[in-house]
């Protein structure tokens, strides 16, 4: 006989960074596990220092960061700890990026422009990452930068179940912001039995987050809206669509976007918006300044575990979303 065999059964085991570590320990509830003890804090130049309490030898390790403010930071800390688990001897090394940053640079619009969202991705292959497991890129194609399987979820089945529950479906209209959302808002239409609309807007290629609302195309008035984007950022764009759906007879307008970023002056925006309600879900963690009653969170935890287990079982995350087909 040559060769040693081996009784040892798989062994899931999951890791959270400092960014949002309140989404992974409900990620963690979900599965009926526990989050590894790991030791993270910075020196005094600002390096970070990351080790595990546990080993992760052999095991299939599932490490959650989402991407918000300080951004570099926290993706950085990620990095550290792929690096950190692949030298531990980890099995697999399944990234988990409920928000993944720098999306939005996924082509170059100009000369001399980087393409920062492929960058991400063979930074994370090149830390030692197998796979990667993120919720509602800002574009399909981003998925195609990693050098490995992506698993891709969406927040659709949340949020439209969520608005359909609450708002008569015969008064409701699905608004695209702009021309680039028109194929998720066509899903919420089928999915909700709504017609559908479009906000047409042009921005100002040299001025960031700067929007001129042009005209709505499709039947709003008298109408409850429902406008749909994958995230918010300065609130600039979605607020300028809901102000140009009011001003085309709305009844009102509700907002929904998976990833709530509410950078800069969102908090203001939001506040003094028209909208009678901002829907997203818990991707990024919600600025304290924000906790608004017009402001509704639901959790991404329960679909996040079940792809964890999923990919664990070697079974299908696909499936998890076949109605949508």
């Amino acid at each position: 006989m040559t060769g040693i065999k081996t009784t040892g059964e798989k062994k899931l085991m999951l890791f959270s960074g400092r960014a949002h570590p309140e989404l992974a320990e409900e990620v963690a509830k979900q599965l009926g596990i526990g989050v590894v003890p790991t030791k993270a804090f910075d020196f005094a130049n600002g390096e970070i220092y990351v080790r595990f309490q546990e080993s992760a030898r052999g095991a299939d390790c599932f490490l959650m960061q989402s991407h918000t403010a300080p951004i570099n930071k926290w993706i950085v800390e990620q990095l550290i700890m792929i690096d950190a688990l692949k030298r531990a001897s980890a099995r697999s090394i399944t990234v988990i990026v409920p928000f993944y940053g720098y999306a939005r640079q996924d082509k170059k619009h100009r000369g001399r422009e980087p393409i920062s969202a492929r960058l991400m991705a063979d930074m994370f292959r090149t830390a030692g990452a197998d796979r990667i497991l993120t919720v509602d890129l800002h574009t399909d194609q981003i998925q195609g930068f990693f050098d490995g399987p992506v698993d891709h979820l969406f927040a659709l089945p949340l949020l439209a179940d969520y608005v359909g529950a609450k708002v008569d479906r015969d008064k409701l209209t699905v608004v695209s912001p702009d021309a680039g959302r028109v194929r998720v808002a066509d899903r919420w239409a089928d999915r909700l039995g709504a017609p559908l609309a479009i906000v047409h807007k042009r921005r100002d290629p040299d001025v960031a987050n700067q929007v001129t609302v042009h005209e709505v195309v499709g039947e709003v008035k008298d109408r409850v809206c429902v406008l749909v984007d994958d995230m918010i950022d300065t609130g600039g764009t979605i607020c300028a669509a809901a102000d140009a759906l009011f001003a085309n007879g709305a009844a009102d307008v509700i907002v929904t976007a998976t990833h709530g970023v509410l950078s800069g002056p969102a908090a203001d925006r939001l506040k003094n918006s028209k909208v009678s309600e901002f829907v997203f879900t818990n991707t990024l963690p919600t600025p304290g300044e924000l906790e608004l009653e017009k402001i509704t969170v639901l959790s991404m935890a329960p679909t996040i575990a079940r792809a964890v287990r999923e990919v664990f079982e070697d079974g299908s995350v696909t499936s998890l979303f076949d109605e949508q087909a």
